[in-house]
């Protein structure tokens, strides 16, 4: 897709979607900071910010703010759920082939051209209901 839009693949963006694609955290940028940097030991953090805003923008990965003011990123570009613990604020996919209707009823009733729609299910995940198990 970045070619699409007139942009190079460059070593540090390739380098950023390997590493976020090797894991399903839905890591910070910071985290993705650390991880990128075992490989490009110089790269800044700058660079990662900067580099993680191209890269969802041209839908790449999926930018994530849910719910808290840490940005988080995913490697899975193409449209699913997501559910957060609210105690440890783990973020998991929620299961293949979840099913949430979803109508065009607001684009009927409003006239808006609805381009797309974020949902965010929140509960507390197995590890902290039982609390012996660390997130």
């Amino acid at each position: 897709m970045l070619n699409q839009s007139n942009l190079r693949m460059t070593r540090q963006r390739q380098v950023i979607l390997e590493e976020l694609r090797k894991v399903n955290t839905h890591p910070s940028a910071d985290e993705i900071y650390e991880m990128v940097r075992k490989r490009l030991p110089r790269i800044s953090l700058g660079t990662i910010y900067r580099n993680l805003e191209i890269l969802s923008a041209s839908g790449e990965i999926q930018r994530l703010e849910l719910g808290t003011s840490l940005k988080r990123f995913d490697g899975v570009a193409d449209d699913h759920y997501h559910i957060r613990c609210l105690d440890c604020n783990r973020v998991i996919d929620a299961p293949p082939g979840f099913d949430v209707s979803i109508t065009h009823e607001p684009a009927e009733s409003t006239g808006f051209k609805i381009l797309g729609h974020t949902l965010e299910f929140i509960g507390i995940c197995p590890a902290c209901l039982d609390h012996s198990q660390p997130c």
